[in-house]
């Protein structure tokens, strides 16, 4: 098979998309961090008991799951350009007024107009990099993109604990938001979709170069979208999904409490120290990237080199949080919690590998969206079930001990159903799996 060359012009687009978008994850993972970092200040200031903020905490989740079904077939329809600027502008802003509140339910609201407005970010980063990167080379750009979501948390502590020790935690959710709304204006003014750039023969061969699917800018329609669920491979990633989460979002919300309540780390300390597994986390989601890549040029069917990294991971993340409960030293405790960072990370990344070679390029922000609202939905439980667990046993045993049985399912469940892609022909709302059996995945 020929191998068409890559331009200057499109690796410069791939630059420039790849920039911004692993920025404006950042951005968005800090903005996500900033309320389990002020946990304590907040609980106290407000009077909240662990559950409320448990619930506080799932507001955004829960807002942010929901608002994935419908904004993925809008950004199929309209583009990542209008779509994730206008995200990034009004979940800034909903960041920014999270430091002007003085009660739990305009805190509940701003936090859930803040998951709601974010909801676009992973499914339009998934699109743009279908859309400028041919199938041979999405799966470093994907890593590199997905490991915003552990750089941010990985920034975030030692930043925001000491901009909330200097000026107090409301201006530490001021100035996160106006620095949001500043990218989402250049993600506006710079970035173009695939469609609204002229590209010459040899730029349209290479990125269709290894492409299961031929290239269609036609929309996704409705019928089309609610066919997605008729497929195991969509129940399968859904589902699969919800273990990634439920891991990754508990360690999210309550690292920096658990370090400080459970292990007696002090403020300071835990605001340093939270951010070493978040250094694991990044390398996992960076090294699945390379691991699919590398597995895919080796022959190995494209299904098959994401799908073993997303199990993999997840059984990892379940075997390295079950020593963490029971270790009596903290510093062994924190190796068990890096390792097990670093694996559920390489499953998250992973899975979004997948979405790019199971659905043609104009669906895959739907079904990355479908994707992500099972994780979150099903991780939203994770900070309500850990706060009610903290405020009945004073302990977070219980609650990792869960997120490894969940791990674990997921894992099960992501190997039995994630078999095969989805069909190119868009009439296909009353096939099952089992009915498409001509295609080639080896590529």
């Amino acid at each position: 098979m020929a191998i068409h060359v890559k331009t200057p012009a499109v690796a410069r687009i791939q630059l420039v998309a790849l920039l911004f978008l692993t920025a404006a994850g950042i951005v968005n993972y800090i903005d996500r961090s900033a309320l389990s970092i002020a946990n304590t200040a907040i609980r106290e200031e407000l009077h909240m008991t662990p559950t409320e903020m448990g619930w506080l905490l799932s507001a955004f989740s829960l807002s942010y799951a929901f608002a994935q079904l419908p904004v993925g077939a809008l950004l199929d329809r309209f583009g990542s350009r209008a779509m994730l600027g206008l995200g990034m502008f009004f979940w800034s802003l909903a960041q920014a007024a999270c430091g002007l509140v003085n009660n739990l339910s305009i805190f509940l609201i701003s936090r859930a107009v803040l998951g709601a407005c974010e909801a676009p970010l992973f499914p339009a980063g998934a699109k743009v990099i279908s859309e400028w990167y041919n199938q041979r080379e999405r799966g470093t750009p994907t890593g590199i993109f997905i490991a915003s979501s552990c750089i941010g948390p990985c920034i975030a502590p030692p930043l925001l604990t000491v901009i909330m020790l200097t000026i107090g935690w409301r201006w530490m959710f001021i100035l996160t938001g106006a620095l949001g709304m500043m990218m989402a204006i250049g993600w506006y003014v710079i970035y173009r979709n695939r469609n609204q750039v002229q590209l010459s023969v040899a730029d349209e061969a290479h990125l269709q170069e290894g492409e299961r699917f031929q290239h269609n800018e036609k929309s996704i329609s409705g019928k089309e979208w609610r066919s997605l669920f008729t497929h195991a491979t969509t129940w399968g990633m859904l589902v699969g999904f919800m273990g990634v989460i439920y891991m990754v979002w508990l360690y999210l919300t309550w690292l920096p409490s658990y370090l400080e309540h459970q292990r007696g780390l002090s403020v300071a300390h835990t605001g340093w120290l939270v951010a070493v597994p978040y250094l694991f986390g990044m390398a996992g989601m960076m090294g699945a990237g390379r691991i699919v890549d590398f597995l895919a040029a080796r022959g190995m069917p494209l299904i098959a080199s994401r799908k073993w990294p997303v199990c993999v991971g997840l059984l990892g993340g379940a075997a390295f949080t079950i020593p963490a409960i029971f270790a009596s030293s903290n510093g062994v405790a924190i190796a068990c919690i890096c390792l097990a960072m670093f694996f559920i990370n390489m499953a998250s990344a992973a899975c979004w590998t997948m979405v790019s070679v199971i659905v043609p390029k104009r669906q895959v922000a739907s079904l990355g969206s479908i994707q992500n609202f099972g994780g979150y939905f099903g991780g939203s439980f994770a900070p309500i079930i850990t706060g009610w667990v903290v405020e009945h046993t004073g302990r977070y045993d219980n609650a990792l001990m869960a997120s490894a049985v969940i791990a674990v399912i997921a894992a099960l469940v992501y190997f039995l159903l994630v078999k095969k892609p989805l069909p190119e022909d868009a009439d296909y709302s009353l096939q099952t799996d089992k009915e498409i059996t001509h295609y080639d995945v080896s590529r």
